[in-house]
């Protein structure tokens, strides 16, 4: 049966603009993007098994173009279309983070970091910086490391707070393993950091730890 031929309310279309995008589940989002399904299945029913096939959406995301494009009904328009969505993502998020812009929406900070950070194959330390306002100075990354650590050296950090001139950051690292879950030598070097930049006024707002899912120091009362 064609999707036009489903009632009304279950259409991934119709029913994104009934009851917004947050409504559907990551078939129907991605049965969108696809518009169209092949001989014999809907976009929804194509959408499903790709999901299958890979795992889920970020898995299908991060597939390389050769691995995307083999898969059935797929092909290279459509590994550029996504390519595009996501760089098109990316760029909303950074929007948010644009230097002299407040810190307003905590989630929107979330969103940026992990879209900056999850799909690193190693380890990466990244500090955001930020003035007395909550404004964005810069964003960096200080630390690239191995597929299950990376060294994150205060001093440095503290250097480049200086330089920065700033009065708060917020911290985050990637776990290449997709367990967000912080270790102890993550709570040590957040300990350290946190001292090290209280010799110099300079506050720690949150420390992020990205995965499959996030971990927010500030959240679990860890600062």
């Amino acid at each position: 049966m064609a999707i036009t031929d489903w009632p009304v309310d279950e259409r991934p279309r119709e029913k994104l603009l009934a009851r917004g995008s947050q409504a559907l589940s990551d078939a129907e989002l991605l049965a969108i993007f696809l518009r169209v399904g092949v001989k014999g299945k809907t976009a929804v029913d194509l959408s499903r098994e790709l999901l299958q096939t890979f795992g889920s959406l970020r898995q299908l995301f991060d597939a390389d173009a050769q691995k995307f494009c083999a898969t059935h009904g797929m092909g290279e328009a459509k590994y550029v279309q996504l390519q595009a969505v996501l760089e098109m993502s990316r760029r909303y998020l950074a929007e948010n983070m644009r230097r002299g812009d407040p810190l307003s929406d905590p989630d929107a900070v979330r969103y940026y970091l992990t879209a900056k950070l999850r799909d690193y194959r190693s380890e990466v330390f990244a500090c955001l910086f930020l003035d007395n306002r909550h404004r964005v100075i810069q964003y960096e990354e200080m630390f690239h490391g191995t597929i299950d650590g990376a060294s994150v050296h205060p001093r440095e950090v503290v250097r480049r707070a200086l330089h920065h001139n700033a009065a708060a950051v917020i911290f985050a690292h990637n776990h290449p393993s997709g367990v967000a879950e912080p270790s102890q030598a993550d709570e040590r070097i957040t300990q350290k950091l946190k001292d090290a930049l209280h010799l110099i006024d300079v506050r720690v707002l949150d420390h992020f730890v990205i995965g499959d899912s996030v971990v927010s120091f500030a959240e679990r009362g860890m600062l």
